[in-house]
Formats: C-alpha cells, structure tokens, sequence
C-alpha cells in the first residue's frame, strides 16, 4: 500500500512529460526593427505573448519565400536540402517520406491539427484546393483552410496602386468583422479545438494569413492608422546600387519604380492595419490559453515566415538576401523558461525542430540542421551557434548564399559576385564593402562552402 501511495504522489502525471505546442504562423511578416517598429505598429498582443517567453532579436529564415521556408521550418532541413526554392512545388513531391514535426508529435501520441496556412497553400482559387497542399494525413489528423464571406470581400474604401499590373498589390478596408476574414476564422476554429481536446496532448498550427497581401482587413483596424500620420522609408542619398537580381528585378521592380509618396504611405498603412488584425486574433488565441490555465503545459511557438521590405531599396516584398528579408519575428514561450526575455543570438529556423523535440522528449528522426535553443531561453547571453545562412535563386541557374555573422552580412552568388555590410557601421546595409575587406570576404567564403551543395 505505501509503494503505490508512492507512485500517486511522485510519479508525474502523463502528460507532464507531453507538453502541448501550439504553433503560431504568420504571414509575410517582418521583424520589429528598421523603418517598420513597434513603435508604428500597434501589437499589443504580440507584446503579451514576449512577457510569457522569449524573444530571438536575430532569428534567420533559410529561404525568404513562403514555401521554400515553411518547408524548411517543418522539415528541420536547409532549402539546399529539400530542394525547394518555390512557391509552385508541393513539398512531398520532394520528399514523401520526411517526418515533419507535427507528424513526429501526431506520431507519438499528440492529436494534431492545422488551421490556416502552415504549409504554403498553393495557387488554389479555393478551399478544397488550398487543402491539398496541407499534408492532412500525414502532418495533421485535420487540416483545415478558410475563405473570406462575401461581406468580407466587399472593400469600404481601398485600390489597386499599380492600376492592376501586379494584381496582388491591392489594399482595401474590409466591411464586416473579423470573422468575415480569414485570420477571424482560423482563430475561432483554433480556440475550439483547443477547448475540445481538453487535457489530451495536442500539437495545434495556427496559420495566419496577414499582413500577407492582398493588403486587405476590417476597415476598424486602418482606422488605428490615420494616412496622414504614416512615414514610409525613404532611402538615403548615398545608398550604393547594388545588381539587379539582389533586388528590384523583374515586374515587380519596375512597377514599385512608379510609386508615388502617397502610394509607399497607402501599402504601409495598409500593412500596418493588416499586422494589428493579425495581432488582434493572436490575442484571442492567447486569451483561449488564460482561460483554460494551459500556459505551464504549452509550448508556445510564434514565427514569421520570412520578414518583408515595406521601401527599403524602393522594393516591396520578400525574396532578397537582405536583413529585412531574412530576418523573421520568433517569440518561445515554454514552461519551466522564465518570461519577459529578449536575446541577440544568432538563430535559424531550422533550430525550431530540435528545439521542440527536446521540449516534447522526442527524438529527431533524421539529422538536424539546426540545434536547440532552449540553452539560449534558460541563458539569454548564451551562443548555440556563429552563423545563420538564407538562400535565393533566380531562375535555374544563379542562386546567392547569404551568411550572417553577429557583424557581417556576406552574399556568395553562383557567378562569383559578392556583397559584404557591416553591421556595425552599417546596419541598414547600404554600403557594399567586399572590395576593402578581402580577408573577411576569404573566410565567410569558405563558411558558405560548407553548405550542402544545391
């Protein structure tokens, strides 16, 4: 009678050892420094959510682009070894039988379900086509994608800025609530399975679809942001050029050459009013876990999955080797990690698989490319690593291999072409310095060949 009255009091419970995680994603949302802060954007939630956990200042995405990165993220893989450089490739027609990292928790017990995008959705004009890309079965017991109501898709006050060139560059201020959104959607959706599953395990992606364009919210959230009070970026006088296909090439570039003041003011309102409804679901999420009293038995996860130009180099998207694309917001919060804290150290994306294994007493079932943070999130001064890479292509034949150092930033094209910045001295990355740093530009060099090979 004592051994068992033992075990009822000092064997942990079941799931102690199986903590639940929820996944946070969202989408073509950049980091809270540069010409875009915290200090323009109203996040409040987002701020709620870095008093729970911690902080990664300098977090770097391996692919800048939404489906080369999710598929990385997911993978614990660099895009070099995926494959995946694209949006318009499913990433099990690249590899059938990778384990992703909701299917390793689906696989050891944890109930597992998407909401929204986790993995890029595809060109698909609708849901059942979206949910295709969503590796339902295999990832997740249930994947689920959402569409905007009618009411939704009728804009108050809004415009294309291209006069219909680029037919995703449109803002508009939505009529209807934010249930009419997708984001709205996916957070109710995401609240009742988390009300559902009550004390079961559960690995649960929450996908949003903003600030991601069309540049598209409920008009209550453009209202935070008068027109007259947004400042674009303006690049300085003595910027040096740089070659086209480091950024504003193609279509896109020429288009963004046309924009006009109020243009550049119109899509950063936009962005912002997009960021503040995303932010405004998170809390609903956020609030789920308050209520339910789940915060000492989830692992909370909040990525971006690339970070984003709103001007910078009068380029407005993703897919450069710039900081302002490579890097993404990554907030951790984990029980037993104390809260509230922020951290300069280099990490990459594909340090969030080991990370969670580690957390959840998994183990990685092919090697990782990254390692774990949670040194970092016990010690926030701690190193796990020196250098973050990102890589993009440009058609099939040039690519660039970008290596981050605490004070460099160094991009290795395929033709042999380099560019170097100097954090220190020049954080913005306006000045090319490769000429005056050969020895520099020698031994990053030989960093970026060690990469696997693309």
């Amino acid at each position: 009678m004592r051994a068992l009255l033992f075990l009822i009091l000092f064997i942990p419970p079941l799931f102690a050892a199986q903590p639940n995680v929820l996944l946070i994603i969202a989408d073509d949302l950049r980091d809270f420094g540069g010409a875009f802060t915290k200090d323009v954007v109203k996040t409040p939630n987002l701020d709620r959510l870095r008093a729970h956990g911690t902080t990664f200042e300098r977090a770097y995405v391996q692919y800048p682009v939404c489906n080369p990165s999710r598929s990385s993220m997911m993978t614990g893989l660099r895009a070099e070894q995926t494959g995946i450089t694209g949006n318009d490739t499913k990433f099990r027609e690249k590899l059938p039988d990778i384990i992703t990292l909701p299917q390793l928790c689906k696989e050891a017990g944890w109930q597992s379900h998407a909401f929204g995008k986790l993995y890029h959705l595809g060109g698909g004009k609708n849901v059942e086509a979206k949910q295709a890309w969503m590796d339902a079965g295999k990832s997740w017991h249930t994947a689920q994608a959402f569409e905007a109501t009618k009411t939704g898709r009728k804009l108050l006050e809004g415009r294309n800025v291209t006069s219909g060139a680029l037919n995703w560059c449109q803002w508009g201020a939505a009529d209807g609530t934010d249930e009419d959104q997708p984001d709205g959607q996916i957070a109710t959706a995401t609240v009742a399975m988390i009300e559902k599953l009550g004390d079961a395990p559960w690995f649960i992606g929450c996908g949003f679809m903003k600030p991601h364009d069309p540049f598209i919210a409920p008009k209550q959230y453009f209202d935070l942001y008068p027109l007259e009070s947004i400042k674009p970026w303006r690049d300085p006088a003595d910027m040096k050029a740089v070659r086209k296909d480091s950024v504003s090439f193609g279509a896109y570039g020429e288009a963004f050459a046309k924009f006009t003041a109020t243009e550049w003011r119109e899509l950063l309102r936009a962005y912002c009013a997009g960021t503040s409804f995303m932010d405004a679901q998170l809390g609903r999420v956020l609030d789920a876990l308050d209520k339910n009293k789940l915060w000492d038995k989830t692992i909370v996860v909040f990525v971006g999955d690339h970070g984003y130009h709103t001007g910078e180099r009068s380029w407005w998207n993703k897919n450069t080797l710039f900081e302002r694309s490579c890097r993404a917001p990554l907030i951790i919060a984990a029980p037993g990690m104390k809260g509230g804290q922020t951290t300069r150290s280099l990490v990459e994306f594909v340090d969030l698989y080991p990370t969670l294994t580690q957390f959840c007493g998994l183990s990685m079932p092919h090697a990782a490319a990254g390692v774990s943070l949670k040194p970092i999130m016990q010690n926030p001064t701690a190193s796990v690593k020196d250098t973050a890479f990102t890589l993009v292509t440009r058609g099939p034949k040039l690519y660039a291999q970008s290596i981050r150092t605490s004070r460099w930033r160094f991009n290795l094209w395929s033709d042999g072409q380099t560019e170097l910045y100097d954090h220190d001295a020049d954080p913005e990355e306006l000045h090319n310095v490769s000429a005056k740093h050969a020895d520099v530009v020698s031994k990053l060099t030989a960093k970026i060949k060690t990469l696997p090979s693309l």
